[in-house]
């Protein structure tokens, strides 16, 4: 019974993902992030062209109009910003904005999971999803504690704690929380206080102490 349980269970969820990815065209567009690569060319002064990364400010730092903000645009944002700031000095820049190199939006899962690790964020996505795919709970699991850590900015990490327990029926979906890319879910084996070590490794030496934050 628990085995058909768990096997209704990955039928709902997936079904949620199969009838949100029916709407292709409102899925979010791809944001900039640090690291990313982008080649910019001006079509009439060539001389200006120029490949660059973006840093971990998210900035970029462009020939004739200096340091320009590209994280967290699109694309087409990031295309129109750089023009703008071009035509204080050029007259009518016409601008080509190529992303030549990204990291695939992903989410990590750690902890107690058949198989831990990172999964493509590829639209739509629970924590519950997410598990599924890492190969679901182990028994050691601490299913009522499963700790959510989403980046606010460089610095600072939102803490939440799900309760993922006995989902077995589309009403316990209610209690899934959409992930967004950039996300750690970690499942602890007993209790929550073992997790200090993984806030610090997911924050980049931002240390976050989740005892306090979970009071």
């Amino acid at each position: 019974m628990k085995t058909l349980g768990w096997a209704v269970l990955v039928l709902l969820l997936f079904a949620t993902v199969v009838r949100a990815g029916d709407d292709v065209q409102h899925r979010p567009r791809y944001k900039l992030r640090v690291g990313d690569v982008l080649d910019v060319q001006y079509v009439y002064t060539p001389e200006l062209n120029q490949t660059v990364t973006v840093s971990p400010d998210g900035y970029v730092s462009l020939n004739l109009i200096g340091d320009v903000k590209v994280s967290d645009l699109t694309l087409d944002e990031a295309h129109d910003t750089i023009v703008r700031k071009a035509s204080e000095r050029l007259n009518a820049p016409e601008v080509n904005l190529v992303l030549q190199q990204f990291e695939p939006p992903h989410v990590v899962v750690a902890g107690e999971v058949g198989k831990p690790g990172t999964i493509d964020f590829t639209g739509n996505l629970t924590a519950m999803q997410a598990i599924l795919v890492s190969g679901g709970f182990l028994e050691s699991a601490h299913t009522s504690q499963v700790v959510l850590f989403r980046k606010i900015d460089g610095d600072n990490a939102e803490v939440r704690v799900l309760n993922l327990k006995n989902f077995r029926k589309t009403a316990d979906l209610e209690r899934d929380v959409q992930l967004q890319p950039g996300d750690m879910l970690y499942v602890p084996r007993n209790r929550i206080q073992n997790l200090s070590r993984f806030v610090k490794a997911f924050n980049s030496g931002a240390y976050v102490n989740p005892l306090q934050t979970l009071h």
